[in-house]
């Protein structure tokens, strides 16, 4: 096997640096995730993933965790609403389509991959801050003078990873949109209107370039995103939560006051610029040493396909296919064969997910037809 007798580092501990490391450890590799939260109990927030098929649940059902995700995951239907209140449309989830895209809450999936894998193999509080060729290995260099001898590295840790300058000169580009994300808890006690509204379905509201996405059922929480265009530097400070409340009170003044409750009603709030890693360009395959990158860290996209996570969890299926399978010389082979796939299919994920926003800001509710 390419991976024998090698010390594998995985950066960051999201679902698809640990869906890789169950992968690569179900082969015999030996594989450590490293990972900057302080511990497992490190509560990741934001909106609910769904895993389709063909992508991430191949990914899932390869790391023998399918019939586990199924049973923690929720299948949701789609209510459309406009902003008076008033439903539009209603999709509910018809018996055989539960399980084709059931939404899962990010705390629940990530304790289900953890612990899936071999005890310690996540090393928690490692902020990765540095990487060097040293002796025919990679030296990783973390926060609190820790370091790490590696022969191999797979960057796994989002859209800022300081692993990306190594293999491509890309660099993250602002999409001009802007998401406020919220959480209201207990919400049918908080916001018992809106939440009706809901219907125990996903809610999408769309108003002179103003969207509105909302999940009722997030592990006993509400989370919702505003999203709107905007200048990246948007001047509003996400810890003051009544700022936050009367800037979007203010930006949506004409909206019903259903929706008001449910800005009044929320705890948390959470500024998210949308970005993208530009894919036009082959990358540098002049590597001194092993390394690559799955997930945002390799194809940062914004979340209005629902493509990010699930073309995350191919890269982890297709690169550890490649490792472990026999079909390749070199780890290097294996790697630049994953890199030319994934360049094309995340390509065209992206492109899809900004056709799928174009559509979903049509005031028109157009974007229907893509819940037919």
């Amino acid at each position: 096997m390419l991976l024998e007798n090698k010390k594998i580092a995985i950066i960051g501990a999201g679902p698809v640096g640990l869906t890789m490391a169950r992968l690569l450890q179900q082969n015999g590799a030996d594989v450590t995730v490293y990972e900057r939260d302080k511990d497992s109990k490190a509560r990741i927030w934001g909106a609910t993933l769904d895993l389709h098929k063909g992508s991430g649940q191949d990914a899932m059902q390869k790391a023998g965790l399918l019939e586990d995700y199924y049973n923690l995951a929720i299948p949701m239907g789609r209510t459309i609403a406009d902003q008076h209140g008033n439903i539009i449309f209603i999709k509910k989830t018809s018996q055989g389509e539960e399980f084709n895209n059931p939404e899962i809450n990010r705390n629940d999936l990530r304790t289900l991959l953890i612990n899936s894998l071999k005890d310690n193999t996540v090393i928690w509080d490692s902020k990765l801050t540095q990487l060097e060729e040293q002796n025919g290995k990679w030296l990783l260099h973390f926060e609190n003078n820790k370091t790490a001898v590696i022969d191999f590295v797979i960057g796994a840790n989002g859209g800022m990873t300081k692993v990306r300058k190594y293999i491509t000169n890309a660099e993250v580009e602002f999409t001009g949109t802007f998401i406020i994300q919220g959480e209201v808890l207990e919400p049918e006690l908080k916001c018992p209107d809106f939440y009706q509204l809901c219907n125990e379905n996903i809610l999408m509201t769309t108003e002179n370039g103003n969207l509105l996405v909302a999940n009722p059922k997030n592990n006993k929480a509400l989370s919702y995103n505003v999203m709107f265009k905007t200048p990246e530097n948007l001047e509003l400070d996400f810890k003051n939560t009544d700022n936050v409340i009367e800037f979007l009170l203010d930006k949506l003044f004409e909206w019903d006051e259903v929706y008001k409750e449910l800005f009044r009603s929320t705890s948390f709030f959470k500024g998210l610029p949308t970005k993208k890693i530009p894919l036009d360009k082959p990358w540098e395959n002049r590597r001194p040493l092993p390394i690559t990158l799955i997930g945002d860290a390799a194809h940062l996209m914004p979340p209005f396909a629902g493509q990010g996570a699930n073309i995350g969890l191919l890269d982890a299926l297709i690169l550890s296919e490649n490792l472990v399978k026999g079909n390749f010389k070199t780890i290097e082979d294996a790697i630049e064969n994953y890199e030319q796939r994934m360049l094309v299919y995340a390509k065209k994920a992206q492109f899809d997910t900004q056709e799928n926003e174009n559509e979903m800001f049509k005031t028109d509710f157009s974007f229907m037809k893509f819940m037919d």
